[in-house]
């Protein structure tokens, strides 16, 4: 297995556990993350880029694969807005690898794994080409220009989904009123 720590910083030489802001995790115990190779998609954006992701699961229905995936050859999904394209293009990541001894699975679902010891990555991957990236791991990319919609239909699906850096999305348009 292959964890990892996306980041736009590209010098990290460790990783110190931080206290969780998130009020179901314990607040007192400091935690590095780490994302496996699966999900490793729904984090190759910039940062605050806010998105739509979703990959089929066990408990995914057929009718779900055939409503929200173009082609059967594609089993994971990136949406990410239109405003955020010249961003994507132009940002460098680097992928910090881990040796996944110290971590334990933190979620199933989204792939998520923490260690609360310090952590000295094993080996860094520059990607320069997001884009490529997405499209080497064979995930279908998609480029909208409001998320809520599609986030909301993922939501209520049994697909396996992650919405990323939703508070930065556009706002939802106020449908007009049929008289």
């Amino acid at each position: 297995m292959k964890l990892f720590h996306v980041s736009e910083e590209p010098d990290i030489k460790f990783f110190e556990p931080r206290l969780p802001s998130r009020s179901d995790l314990d607040q007192t115990v400091g935690l590095v993350w780490a994302i496996d190779e699966k999900r490793l998609p729904n984090f190759l954006t910039p940062r605050d880029c806010p998105r739509v992701t979703f990959h089929i699961g066990n408990q995914t229905t057929d009718e779900d694969k055939r409503k929200f995936f173009t082609s059967s050859n594609y089993s994971h999904v990136v949406i990410v807005e239109r405003a955020w394209i010249d961003r994507i293009k132009n940002t460098t990541l680097y992928l910090y690898e881990f040796a996944p001894d110290d971590f334990v699975l933190q979620d199933s679902v989204a792939g998520y794994y923490v260690s609360t010891k310090v952590q000295y990555p094993k080996a860094k991957h520059i990607v320069t080409d997001l884009f490529a990236e997405l499209i080497k791991r064979n995930v279908e990319i998609r480029i909208t220009d409001n998320l809520w919609d599609i986030a909301e239909a993922v939501k209520a699906s049994t697909l396996n989904w992650s919405l990323c850096r939703m508070a930065n999305a556009k706002k939802a348009l106020d449908k007009p009123s049929r008289k």
